[in-house]
């Protein structure tokens, strides 16, 4: 660890929010880019399912069409994942793993020192 201890705290904090908001923009990323492309690959059996509404309708449309079905899937348990992992963090607070790691990425960012990506931002 480094002398300056609450220095160090305040960057291992802006470390994890930089790790909140990369995950909240990977699942925007998901539903903005995979969400579209699966109701596109659906259009024809949306029409349908508009016009005559059964869940069976529903079940085979995402059944033929195995596209479809992963990019709603993979967005929707990614947005479930990240929403999960977040609320156990506000709840209960960080896992000292997860601490650990957010500590030793820090102490390695510092080391390498201002050519690392992330350097200037940790020390703000």
């Amino acid at each position: 660890m480094t002398d300056d201890v609450p220095n160090f705290e305040q960057q291992v904090q802006r470390l994890h929010q930089l790790t909140v908001w990369s995950r909240w923009l990977f699942v925007l990323a998901c539903w903005l880019i995979l969400v579209p492309m699966g109701l596109w690959n659906l259009r024809e059996e949306i029409e349908l399912i508009r016009d005559h509404f059964t869940w069976t309708a529903v079940r085979f449309g995402l059944a033929y069409h195995l596209f479809a079905t992963l990019c709603l899937s993979f967005s929707l348990a990614i947005t479930a994942a990240v929403l999960v992992w977040q609320s156990r963090n506000i709840l209960q607070g960080l896992p000292m793993s997860e601490k650990r790691q957010l500590i030793k990425r820090v102490e390695k960012i510092q080391a390498i020192g201002p050519k690392h990506p992330l350097w200037r931002w940790l020390n703000q």
